[in-house]
């Protein structure tokens, strides 16, 4: 026979090992990934509101806003390198990384460059700014059904996040000196707008261009040549700021491009079609850059 004291006891037993257990659970692995990630959208919506506050593009609040996008950048690179290092890359990284990405790198670039150049073209205006988040919108949802299919070593299309520090990178070179632009009939808005078009069409193409490398023994033995190239990129940005983004950033285009080149031209003669080197799953790249 029971007695309810008995009861009671084994019930405050078990209560207390459950409240212990839970207690003891590990913090998941997901979210040290998904602060950076979380980060980067933060870094994008900031860089929006200083944008809207903002009178006139020669304002303190539009360099923060440019800068505040590199960081997302930053933010957005390392979340993917976060993933790798804690083994934690799923299915919610993907999708969150997609949402911070087509805020910080579509919406509040094209919101950017529409106020910095493209304001007094109104409608057009308009059109030409909204080239940011439509194409980059696209961009991701292909990267997104092509997540778990696509090997190689290299993107299809221009990254989101580089389309954006392109544009960040050209009002940080250019804003103080717009006489640079006074040959031109409508001073930096001649140049902006086929820079505009060029990197945003350049997202919805199917151009190789290269991934950030992935720093194991075996790529880095694979690949010596990427990586003195990848540390190029990354002393010519510390050493010269928004001048060696400008550079670094123009290098990439123009290297996607003679790749592009050679793509159509084996594929016009008949030979291998793809410039891959290997064979690496982009599920695990993924959060480094879309």
């Amino acid at each position: 026979m029971k007695y309810p004291i008995q009861k009671k006891k084994r019930k405050f037993s078990r209560k207390k090992r459950e409240k212990k257990d839970k207690k003891s659970q590990p913090i998941p692995r997901i979210v040290i990934p998904s602060f950076f990630t979380l980060m980067n959208l933060l870094c994008g919506f900031l860089a929006i509101i200083y944008v809207a506050e903002a009178a006139n593009p020669g304002e303190p609040q539009f360099m923060y806003a440019a800068w505040l996008i590199v960081l997302a950048g930053l933010f957005d690179a390392m979340d993917g390198f976060m993933a790798r290092v804690a083994n934690a890359t799923s299915e919610f990284g993907i999708q969150l990384d997609s949402i911070a990405d087509i805020v910080s790198f579509g919406v509040a670039p094209g919101f950017l460059v529409y106020h910095y150049g493209l304001e007094e073209l109104q409608f057009l205006g308009v059109v030409i700014a909204a080239l940011s988040p439509i194409c980059g919108a696209v961009r991701l949802a292909r990267f997104n059904v092509e997540a778990h299919d696509v090997k190689g070593d290299f993107f299809r299309g221009l990254p989101i996040p580089a389309h954006a520090l392109i544009i960040s990178s050209f009002y940080l070179t250019f804003s103080a000196n717009p006489e640079l632009f006074s040959g031109f009939k409508y001073g930096v808005t001649s140049i902006l707008i086929p820079v505009q078009i060029l990197v945003t069409f350049l997202m919805v193409t199917t151009i190789p261009f290269d991934k950030i490398p992935r720093f194991d023994k075996t790529s880095i033995k694979e690949h010596k040549g990427r990586y003195l190239l990848f540390i190029g990129y990354l002393i010519a940005i510390v050493l010269f700021q928004e001048y060696g983004l400008m550079a670094v950033f123009t290098m990439v285009i123009a290297r996607g491009l003679v790749l592009g080149l050679i793509k159509f031209y084996k594929q016009a003669f008949g030979e291998d079609d793809e410039p891959e080197e290997d064979e690496t799953v982009v599920i695990e790249d993924y959060q480094s850059g879309n």
